[in-house]
């Protein structure tokens, strides 16, 4: 059996359930999307993704601006599930190292982790900023910068 040292955490739904209606929105005023109701933060966040990496639309600094605003709106409306900070605190004892992969902005994941005073946990953070992507290339990023060989890492997303 391998021993797993360290995880990787994509907050969407993961840590903590966020509200569809920021998401939706980026997609209806970047790509056009009708603004459908959605039940499910991360099933829009994952939409807005898949968008994202399909189109080679470069974003206009407006653009960035409005998508760091929504997703700040996001962040602070999201509720963190009632039992990551035991988890995280149990990991941490047993000194398995844990990281955030996420696609949010940077500036987005850290309001998160100072809001719900997650900070102490996380070793690293990789953002679709310092990753310079979105979906993989934050968890690529992880893996590279980790130290730690991919066999020994898991990734935990809310499909996972």
């Amino acid at each position: 059996m391998q021993a797993i040292e360290g995880v990787l955490f994509e907050p969407v739904g993961c840590l903590a359930e966020f509200p569809s209606g920021p998401f939706l929105e980026m997609a209806f005023r970047l790509f056009g999307r009708k603004r459908k109701t959605s039940q499910s933060g991360s099933r829009s966040y994952w939409h807005l993704l898949n968008l994202m990496q399909s189109t080679s639309k470069k974003l206009e600094e407006s653009e960035r601006q409005l998508v760091e605003a929504l997703e700040f709106q996001a962040v602070a409306d999201a509720s963190v599930y009632e039992d990551v900070v035991p988890a995280l605190s149990e990991l941490k004892a047993i000194s398995v190292k844990l990281f955030v992969t996420s696609s949010l902005s940077g500036a987005a994941i850290t309001r998160f982790l100072d809001r719900y005073s997650l900070n102490q946990f996380f070793s690293a953070v990789w953002s679709r900023d310092n990753a310079l992507g979105v979906k993989a290339a934050p968890l690529q990023a992880a893996i590279a910068g980790a130290s730690l060989k991919p066999k020994h890492m898991i990734f935990i997303d809310e499909r996972s």
